[in-house]
């Protein structure tokens, strides 16, 4: 059994699902994050019983058993189960039972796999996508997200992930008087479209697929239902939100959360048409601090876990209380996505 794959067994059983440890893992406030469920019965492996019988304990014990564990840990990783490809996954996310959230206001370049299913960001495997809570930058964003791996990387492309109150917890402790002004403030985020997507950038979705309509009129309506408004160039429109809250508080778990796209946007909203310096201010229209953002960036990669892809594997986020990113990989890597409600 490969070291990365499962360390020991361990926890509680069901009849199809059984707790698991990685070596990756982390154990947070007492938590072991994420949590794994590997097939009960014996090892893990290609397989992990018919298809058919993995979306039949899915739908059973989603409430019992998966979402319990969701909410205690954040992040749920399904490992050795029977799902291998895109239809595969699509429908293990219908078994789940979660309604779709359409990809509208997002800043990633993707493409509609089948059902439910996308390509996660298409940016070119040399560039790491940092961390960021899926579509904070809009105030319409799904709770679940479901990523899948079809084809795992030959290197790299993990998907780090990092738990979002402790994340504010290290910041306020660190830089009470920053994280009091964003609480006050809000972000004010500020992104560049083309028309088509460009798929060279991290955030090259253009506006026709942003705003899912090619009439100017209809993506001024979709904007304004998202608190958005458009200024139209020749080429294009820039897009301005804000300002939104960048710390939430998740009733579920009772706590604040660091629930935006500050590092990412700061960082790596960069292409020809944006600037990631003028991407993302206070809501007050001040400009954020270098060496703050700097150390938040620190922060993330210090706290967060990435446990290398396998093929088959299905990660569970919940984006309330999750953050993840993408590291920089050597091809070929097929990860999909799916957002929910």
């Amino acid at each position: 059994m490969e070291e990365n794959q499962i360390l020991q067994m361990a926890g509680s059983t069901s009849s199809f699902f059984q707790d698991a440890r990685l070596p990756q893992q982390r154990d947070v406030e007492g938590v072991a994050f994420p949590a794994v469920l590997v097939p009960s019965g014996g090892p893990p492996g290609p397989g992990g019983g018919s298809i058919d019988e993995f979306l039949a304990a899915v739908r059973s014990e989603r409430a019992s058993r998966v979402e319990p564990l969701l909410r205690e840990a954040g992040a749920v990783l399904l490992r050795g189960f029977p799902a291998r490809t895109a239809a595969d996954f699509d429908r293990a996310v219908e078994a789940f039972g979660y309604d779709e959230l359409p990809y509208v206001g997002g800043a990633a370049p993707r493409t509609n796999v089948v059902g439910r299913v996308f390509t996660a960001n298409e940016s070119p495997p040399d560039q790491k996508i940092p961390f960021h809570h899926e579509m904070a930058q809009v105030p319409t964003f799904p709770a679940k997200l479901f990523f899948f791996c079809e084809v795992e990387p030959k290197s790299g492309g993990e998907t780090p992930i990092v738990l979002s109150h402790y994340v504010y917890k290290r910041m306020n402790e660190k830089f009470p008087e920053f994280v009091e002004k964003l609480e006050k403030h809000g972000l004010i985020y500020t992104r560049v479209l083309g028309e088509g997507d460009d798929p060279s950038s991290p955030i090259g979705r253009g506006w026709h697929s942003t705003f899912l309509t090619k009439d100017k009129s209809v993506a001024e309506e979709r904007a304004a239902k998202l608190g958005m408004t458009l200024e139209w160039t020749d080429d294009g429109v820039k897009t301005v939100m804000g300002p939104i809250p960048a710390v939430k508080w998740d009733e579920v778990r009772v706590r604040k959360i660091w629930f935006n796209s500050m590092v990412a946007a700061y960082t790596g909203w960069k292409d020809a048409r944006n600037d990631p310096v003028k991407a993302v201010t206070f809501g007050d229209g001040s400009p954020l601090p270098a060496d703050v953002i700097d150390e938040c960036g620190k922060i993330l990669e210090e706290e967060c876990v990435a446990v290398p892809w396998q093929q088959g594997d299905i990660l569970l986020i919940d984006n309330w209380a999750v953050l993840h990113s993408r590291r920089s990989f050597e091809p070929p890597r097929r990860v999909l996505a799916s957002l929910c409600k």
